[in-house]
């Protein structure tokens, strides 16, 4: 009588880890490739007994192993962060008020910047808004770094005005 399965699995599982984990590439995948298998093989609906029972185990162990694989592929490729969805700190979304004061902010610091030349705006633009450092503005501005270094601080006074529409009340 052939041995049973679960017998040529037991005695071959060394083997059988090492086609696992060659795939997987880690011991810890390659043990829950071989659980897996293990109860596909004797508790699922696989054949009780194989014409060459070892080749049947390597090829559900192989099998299992590149299906995992491209399950955590296509995961992967869906998880954008490492943090639960419930840690995120979303705030609130801002009352009617607190969004119709915003604007006004937005439009006060808009009437301010539109009475500075084109420049010192779009250096204080660049600065503040697109985050460039005064060497990178300085580049693509082709100009001195000072005269960046001076337009942001003009741009700045200019704004000035509109700082007691942020306090809060």
């Amino acid at each position: 009588m052939e041995p049973s399965l679960a017998h040529v699995f037991i005695e071959n599982r060394p083997r059988l880890r090492r086609i696992a984990q060659g795939i997987v590439r880690t011991p810890e995948q390659a043990d829950d490739v071989l659980q897996d298998a293990y109860l596909k093989l004797i508790h699922g609906e696989s054949p009780r007994q194989a014409d060459r029972p070892l080749c049947y185990c390597s090829r559900v162990v192989r099998n299992l192993a590149l299906d995992y694989c491209r399950k955590h592929s296509v995961e992967a490729n869906y998880r954008c962060f490492d943090v639960e969805a419930d840690e995120l700190d979303i705030p609130d979304t801002a009352s009617p008020e607190q969004q119709m004061r915003d604007k006004q902010v937005i439009c006060s610091i808009d009437r301010a910047l539109a009475g500075v030349p084109a420049q010192t705006r779009q250096a204080f633009e660049l600065y503040r808004l697109e985050g460039l450092t005064q060497r990178e503005i300085a580049k693509r501005m082709g100009c001195a770094l000072g005269l960046v270094n001076a337009w942001i601080a003009d741009a700045a006074r200019a704004i000035a005005g509109c700082r007691h529409l942020l306090a809060d009340d």
